[in-house]
């Protein structure tokens, strides 16, 4: 895991604001010790749930999208090391591995322009580079017996996140994306728009249902394709759910988790689905908080959910005194995960 930067007991205290009384996930949390092989304390430490940080927003700009996902990570784990440590949910039970080291990507796509054709074929090279990155660490961590948790980083990385873990279970899984999008769209080159459609193609991934697509914002080229293999890849949109009531929220909960829970599945959350979430493509309609929180803790409840990935938050796009918001609402994310998945009947 050559590409992977650890987070520190140093970087996790620097993070951790102390209270005199309270007992904080920052003061519980566990770090790989220094000089020791993360691989290996991967699999011996007592934490069920590693934390993975995916810095960038390569895959973003390949899709003609706004950058700034890149900052989720770093905003993400300042508001998750705040947490109060408690019998609801404490911090020991979780791993901070750390993240992946992308600096040298990111400075390459700087000067990049996505409506070059030569740029955009580097952009594309680069995000292949990041699915090999990632799919490695994910392989890693779930050989090893634990749930990754993904934060940050564009769509993209939903292919890392699927491939990994299938190689580790040794066959295909499937995935639930709780998005605005489809991210199913052609083979023209990796981007954050088609991840999930990369990864079904190469054989990785065997079922896949989109939670809440919106109308207006899917193609028909994508609608015709998921028509035609709509046994593997399924769908329900916002707007017969929530705009004209035709179908309700809770009964195509059941209906994507009878499809999806056959076997080990992936969580795929995708923050542009929240309205006034800063976003590479944010919106002003959509699924609430809420909504998106009692996703979480109805898939995160059963013992085939392999991970989590919570991706393209932005919290550079905000306005700065408001900044923090996304990282304390993935910190509410994470945690609705995490108790959830504990409730499991063993």
């Amino acid at each position: 895991m050559e590409k992977l930067i650890l987070f520190t007991i140093n970087d996790l205290a620097k993070v951790t604001n102390h209270r005199s009384g309270e007992i904080k996930f920052g003061e519980k949390m566990l770090t790989v010790p220094k000089g020791i092989d993360p691989a290996q304390f991967i699999k011996t430490c007592e934490a069920k749930y590693v934390l993975l940080g995916i810095p960038e927003d390569i895959g973003v700009r390949a899709n003609y999208g706004r950058p700034g996902a890149a900052s989720a990570w770093q905003c993400a784990i300042s508001s998750i090391a705040n947490i109060q440590h408690n019998r609801f949910c404490k911090g020991s039970q979780i791993l901070v591995l750390g993240r992946l080291n992308v600096s040298e990507e990111m400075k390459e796509v700087k000067d990049l322009d996505f409506n070059d054709i030569d740029d955009r074929s580097k952009l594309s090279q680069l995000v292949e580079k990041i699915d090999k990155d990632v799919s490695h660490i994910i392989f890693n961590i779930i050989k090893a017996g634990k749930t990754p948790i993904v934060i940050g980083g564009g769509h993209n990385n939903s292919y890392g996140n699927i491939k990994g873990t299938a190689l580790a279970k040794g066959k295909p899984i499937n995935a639930v994306n709780f998005d605005a999008h489809s991210d199913f769209r052609i083979l023209e080159g990796r981007h954050s728009g088609n991840g999930f459609s990369y990864a079904y193609e190469e054989g990785f991934l065997k079922k896949y249902f989109i939670f809440g697509l919106h109308e207006n914002y899917t193609s028909k080229s994508v609608l015709d394709i998921i028509k035609k293999i709509e046994d593997r890849v399924r769908y329900t949109t916002y707007d017969s759910i929530n705009i004209r009531r035709e179908k309700n929220f809770n009964q195509e909960l059941i209906l994507a988790s009878q499809f999806v829970q056959t076997d080990f599945y992936g969580i795929e959350v995708d923050l542009d689905a929240i309205p006034n979430v800063a976003s590479s493509a944010m919106t002003l309609s959509g699924f609430s908080i809420e909504e998106l929180r009692q996703f979480i803790t109805y898939f995160g409840k059963h013992k085939n959910a392999a991970y989590l990935h919570i991706c393209e938050g932005a919290p550079e796009l905000c306005y700065e005194k408001n900044n923090h918001l996304i990282g304390k609402l993935i910190g509410y994310l994470v945690t609705d995960f995490i108790k959830s998945n504990n409730s499991i009947e063993p």
